[in-house]
């Protein structure tokens, strides 16, 4: 039988987790909405490049190349960790791990509603005396509204079943980084199955309680 503690650690940590990346999802689909009305440059082409990377790398090698630059001696984690921020093996990881593992899924949902938009739109508002940013947030936002919802929708999905990013930078400390998802993997590595039912259950629950409150919020 699980414990209140076995429980809420878990599910409290995946609920703060989902909140926050939700929350830094959105931005991120609002800022490259507004960066992929402009014209495609470089820079922008090697962002894409890697925002679409954790699509098409296994999740333990995206992990390990985060270890890599956020750990205690690679070039982000170093100085961070002069400063006292410690990312690896802590909650931020957690986090982390979660906005990277759905970040592309909620930008590639906004590139390609842009990419479908009729820039007729956007060339009337600018020959009304529209600037570029109001442009973005009077007319193109609210043509991408339901697109973005979506790839929250999506992003969420991807987040909340996230594990092996997690592993990397979480490490999977009971009682602190560990997550419903990785407390299913715990389970099942342990041979106690029913554990691991009742917690896909439970995470199943959350999952579709998230989803339909972002489809509510996306369609009004």
């Amino acid at each position: 039988m699980l414990s209140v503690r076995e429980l809420a650690d878990p599910v409290l940590l995946t609920l703060e987790t989902a909140a926050i990346t939700m929350i830094l999802h959105l931005l991120a689909g609002v800022v490259s909405g507004y960066l992929l009305t402009g014209k495609q440059s470089v820079f922008g082409l090697i962002a894409d490049a890697l925002i679409t990377l954790p699509l098409v790398f296994p999740p333990i090698a995206t992990g390990f190349l985060l270890l890599l630059i956020l750990g205690r001696t690679g070039f982000i984690g170093a100085p961070l960790q002069q400063m006292g921020v410690e990312i690896i093996f802590s909650r931020s990881g957690v986090f982390i791990a979660s906005f990277t593992a759905g970040l592309p899924l909620v930008v590639k949902s906004v590139q390609s509603a842009i990419a479908a938009m009729s820039g007729s739109l956007s060339e009337a508002a600018w020959t009304l005396g529209k600037s570029r940013v109001q442009t973005y947030f009077f007319v193109v936002l609210p043509a991408i509204r339901h697109a973005l919802f979506t790839g929250l929708i999506l992003s969420l999905g991807r987040s909340l079943g996230e594990v092996g990013i997690t592993l990397m930078l979480g490490g999977n400390i009971i009682g602190k980084t560990e997550t419903v998802s990785l407390a299913v993997y715990n389970a099942v590595f342990e041979g106690n199955f029913e554990k691991a039912a009742l917690l896909s259950t439970l995470l199943g629950i959350l999952s579709l309680a998230m989803f339909y409150g972002l489809k509510k919020m996306g369609s009004t």
